[in-house]
């Protein structure tokens, strides 16, 4: 295969098109041809192993003027979006002094949030969209990026004219949500990196996609903060600026056709405001839609958007130009003055109108409806798409669009792969980030180790060096019923890490960046070596000092069995942390429900003495089954005693009567027995131990791997609430 077939493949051409800023691939080129006149000694790396040279890469910035000369390759057109919600239905308690309301008052009803919503945008253009708050801002581009359910939006969503499916549109467009979702202990690079793995072809070498990185570094003008970590509120890091650039950059690493973003300059200054449009400019100027919601731009950003889409309670009340605003409400007849800022004006005529009376802002929103009919006659509504959407698609490609693993030249929808790489990718690149993220916060694993080591070394003080009497046997059963339930509740800790991770997974998941089964199968990797460790750690610690029995091979029993109820509780943790959205609900129903297991263990209360409506609970218990394992493990030996001769009255009130006296109350249960009972004849082994405690169904060995299933089954019920509860859409 030729070179010119390789870049073909790749999306990466020789030299930018005239009049066409270049794009991504087209910028990967130059930083290339860059780092190759500078030699490969200067190649960087996302993991800190060599210092990258710095190539500035400058853009130059080209009027939309100039894009309007040529076909328009994409356009996004929405007709009449509407979208209502069920009002919840007001409380109301009867009342003799007060009088009874209609059942239409009390009763629930609809807000709609759209109302009719029309328009259009163009690539290479910004459009953006303003309101108050409360307007449907969000709403709108929530509808336009499928972010709900398509059962409660009514309208229609082109793009080219031709309907736009979900499938395709994951794949050729991304969402910047609002909250700034990045992993704090990463530097930017690495985590541009890594955004790079997930979602560039397996196709496309290290190298390139290096390279890619920091062409995408130098676009979005972070370079000096390239090798600084993102940062949290226990973390110094980028500034608020640079993380909102980081947001964005983890977006559209892989050229994306669409971009939404919801509100990209909430929380930042003016500076840090236009420097965020101002890439997204250039973004859109490389061949590219951007559609986002802006609360109150400064007069500098307004000179950086093409299109404007102001909206009033869910209706458009100005769409067009910027330079249009002062020409509508001129004849509106409320012009704008000459040196006001004209979204403030607009945005507060709006509000003014909103709360003057009943009507509202209902005479702008008809104002508008009239001033599009005549400004824009039913024959010019629409400009000419000469470009097919597959021809539309395939053009994008050719140009250095990766859309999200398209190898081809082909572009159309089928061809268009879902996920960029296979599973065990995914699931490699997953696991390397979340080391990475863990490995640079030990104090989270020390501080779990340092709990469970102070636990082992509490228990091996108290019980020392058990020894077989029946007040021996005793003890061994609080023992391990204590121990047993403390593994559990220690991996309450792992509560926190999803619910933490939850709006990562669900920004990266909704526009198949990875699969969930990728992600399901890299978190219990990555938890399984801290989850070995804390298991040695344990059972080093308290085994011998204990004086459990076994030797060696009990010790690997007994190391065994606490890392599957580990691996067991941090599942049931984990699929909990799935459907609990919240850290102190989550932490409240964990202790509730592994109180409920130790209760059903068949410590307090043998399983032949449970009731039979509650017996299927003690099936459940997760602790029951390595409760059972270890007392197997301890009392399994035939051979070994725990109770001889005048021992039968320890732990009794004839525990304190003489030994002459013992020895003839044994004496005559000799003789009523017909057989001779010394000091030294067993009375209870091991099995009549494990008998008492109703364990008689299940082996050690059997135990052990029910529990270890426990962990597998809970990891699947873990994949299902990701795929039915993290759709990332509203209803």
């Amino acid at each position: 295969m030729g070179d010119s077939e390789e870049n073909g493949r790749n999306g990466l051409l020789d030299a930018p098109a005239a009049g066409r800023p270049p794009t991504l691939g087209e910028l990967l080129k130059l930083v290339g041809d860059a780092r190759d006149g500078a030699g490969s000694d200067g190649s960087p790396s996302y993991d800190g192993s060599a210092v990258p040279l710095n190539y500035v890469v400058e853009l130059d910035d080209v009027s939309v003027g100039d894009l309007r000369g040529r076909p328009l390759p994409f356009v996004l057109a929405f007709t009449n979006l509407t979208y209502s919600v069920k009002t919840p239905k007001k409380l109301t308690f009867p009342s003799l002094f007060r009088p009874r309301r209609s059942h239409s008052a009390a009763s629930g009803g609809t807000k709609t949030l759209l109302d009719s919503i029309s328009g259009e945008a163009r690539e290479g253009e910004i459009l953006a969209v303003l309101g108050a708050s409360g307007s449907g801002k969000s709403t709108l581009i929530d509808a336009l990026a499928n972010r709900i359910a398509k059962g409660s939006l009514k309208g229609s969503i082109t793009l080219n004219g031709e309907t736009l499916e979900s499938r395709l549109l994951k794949v050729i467009s991304t969402y910047v949500m609002q909250d700034d979702l990045l992993f704090p202990m990463l530097t930017v690079e690495e985590t541009l990196m890594f955004a790079a793995e997930f979602r560039l072809p397996r196709s496309l070498s290290a190298a390139k996609k290096r390279s890619r990185v920091h062409a995408l570094i130098d676009q979005l003008g972070l370079r000096p903060a390239a090798r600084t970590i993102i940062g949290d509120e226990g973390h110094r890091g980028v500034s608020g600026g640079e993380r909102r650039r980081v947001s964005i950059g983890t977006d559209i690493i892989h050229d994306p056709i669409i971009l939404f973003l919801d509100e990209p300059t909430s929380g930042l200054d003016s500076t840090s405001a236009f420097m965020v449009v101002k890439v997204l400019q250039r973004i859109a100027q490389s061949g590219s839609i951007v559609i986002m919601s802006v609360h109150q731009p400064s007069y500098r950003i307004m000179g950086l958007l093409d299109r404007l889409v102001f909206l009033s309670r869910g209706q458009t009340v100005y769409s067009g130009p910027p330079d249009g605003l002062p020409v509508f409400f001129a004849e509106f007849g409320h012009p704008i003055p000459e040196n006001e800022n004209r979204t403030e004006f607009a945005l507060d005529l709006i509000r003014e109108l909103e709360i003057s009376g009943p009507t509202g802002s209902k005479p702008l929103v008809d104002f508008n409806r009239s001033w599009q009919l005549m400004k824009l006659p039913p024959g010019r509504r629409s400009p000419g798409v000469r470009f097919s959407l597959k021809d539309a698609i395939s053009a994008s490609i050719s140009r250095g669009k990766l859309v999200s693993g398209a190898t081809d030249g082909s572009g159309s929808a089928s061809s268009v792969p879902t996920f960029a790489n296979p599973f065990w990718i995914e699931m490699g690149v997953l696991t390397k980030r979340s080391f990475t993220n863990t490995r640079r916060m030990p104090e989270l694993f020390l501080i779990r180790l340092g709990s469970v080591m102070v636990t082992g070394f509490i228990l091996a003080t108290i019980f020392w060096r058990l020894d077989s009497s029946p007040r021996g046997v005793q003890e061994r059963l609080g023992f391990f019923a204590f121990a047993m339930s403390t593994m559990f509740y220690t991996c309450a800790d792992a509560l926190p890490v999803f619910i933490q991770e939850r709006y990562i997974f669900m920004r990266e998941t909704a526009y198949n960046a990875y699969r969930r089964s990728s992600y399901v199968l890299s978190n219990a990797v990555v938890g399984f070596p801290s989850l070995v460790l804390l298991s040695a750690a344990f059972a080093a610690t308290t085994f011998f000092a204990v004086g459990l029995a076994g030797g060696f091979s009990g010790f690997f029993f007994f190391f065994f069995i606490i890392l599957a109820s580990f691996w067991a509780g941090s599942g049931f943790v984990t699929f909990l942390s799935g459907v609990v959205p919240h850290v102190m609900l989550g932490y409240t129903v964990v202790v509730a429900i592994l109180a409920y297991f130790l209760l059903f263990s068949g410590f307090f209360i043998n399983r032949d003495r449970i009731p039979g409506y509650w017996i299927w609970f003690h099936y459940l218990s997760l602790v029951k089954y390595p409760y059972e394992a270890v007392l197997r493990n301890e009392f399994g030996m035939a051979s070994e005693c725990f109770v001889r001769g005048e021992q039968i009255f320890d732990n009794t009130p004839l525990g304190n009567i003489p030994e002459e006296m013992k020895q003839r109350v044994v004496g005559a249960i000799s003789r009523a027995l017909g057989r001779r009972i010394t000091s030294g004849t067993c009375v209870t082994t091991g099995e009549d131990i494990l008998r008492q405690q109703g364990i008689t169904q299940l082996g050690k060995w059997d135990c052990l791997w029910v529990t270890v299933a426990w962990g597998f089954f809970f990891r699947v019920l873990f994949y299902f609430s990701l795929l039915i509860g993290c759709k990332n859409k509203r209803r």
